[in-house]
């Protein structure tokens, strides 16, 4: 982990191609640039597509009230539970896919992390479904935004894309 409570600590990555862990210098960035903004301190979080959960781990360690992690990957949800537990955190883990949990679970949150694997291309989609004011996007290329989005900044590291994104209109 970089801050907070948890700084220093290291974490179980699963194992297997699917997973990209954002690294150290990526994670760093998008914190600070989340903490200026006074984004993390008191806000629920959602780390979607949480590989370890290192995100949203990290988002709990600086401050935030709570986290939910969702990945459709068994070997990734157990990675994320040891790695609360190995860190007493305490946060909700599902295991499904982004569209199902968009579908079962009536939650809002105030920032999601989104990280999917580097050939994601439903962007439209998961940012019209969801239920956040907030997001930060973690991919190859720079993503087109649907209406109702707006960038507020936007980095690149080396084949990271981050963008920092806000809702322009109220979560339904």
């Amino acid at each position: 982990m970089i801050a907070g409570t948890a700084r220093g600590r290291r974490l179980t990555a699963p194992a297997g191609i699917s997973v990209r862990p954002t690294s150290d210098r990526v994670r760093e960035s998008i914190f600070n640039r989340l903490e200026s903004l006074n984004m993390i301190r008191g806000a629920t979080m959602l780390d979607l597509f949480a590989g370890s959960g290192a995100l949203g781990i990290e988002a709990l360690s600086r401050g935030a009230a709570s986290a939910v992690f969702v990945d459709h990957d068994a070997t990734a949800v157990r990675a994320v539970k040891a790695n609360l537990e190995s860190l007493d955190f305490e946060a909700r883990v599902h295991r499904m896919t982004a569209t199902r949990f968009f579908t079962t679970m009536d939650a809002r949150f105030d920032v999601a992390l989104l990280d999917p694997p580097y050939d994601f291309s439903e962007w439209h989609q998961l940012l019209e479904m969801l239920p956040a004011d907030a997001a930060v996007i973690e991919s190859a290329s720079p993503v087109d935004l649907p209406g109702g989005w707006i960038e507020i900044k936007a980095s690149s590291y080396g084949r990271t894309q981050v963008a920092v994104v806000e809702r322009t209109q109220a979560v339904p």
